[in-house]
């Protein structure tokens, strides 16, 4: 098992809509809503709930996927739910929490 990132998700969950639950590496926790993403081609199998509650943590860990087709990085989740400019949590996709 790889070593966990500050902004590597460790834990997701599939919410009401199109928002996830998600706990990260660093202890931030937080619901984002990712409805912005909703309406673009690439996203458009979210339309099948079943799909969009399939999501889960890669298997390297540090992303997202729903299937073996869609991903969303970690640090972008992170930026989503904290608001953060990428500059600020940049820096924090390098900085190891824990060794596993």
């Amino acid at each position: 098992m790889p070593d966990v990132y500050a902004t590597d998700p460790v834990k997701v969950e599939p919410r009401e809509g199109y928002s996830l639950y998600v706990e990260f590496g660093d202890g931030t926790t937080g619901v984002v809503d990712l409805s912005f993403l909703a309406g673009g081609e690439a996203f458009a199998g979210w339309k099948d709930r079943e799909y969009f509650e399939s999501v889960h943590i890669t298997s390297g860990g540090g992303d997202v996927e729903w299937g073996n087709d869609l991903r969303r990085s970690g640090y972008a989740l992170y930026i989503d739910l904290t608001g953060l400019p990428w500059e600020e949590v940049w820096p924090r996709v390098d900085q190891v929490v824990a060794v596993v």
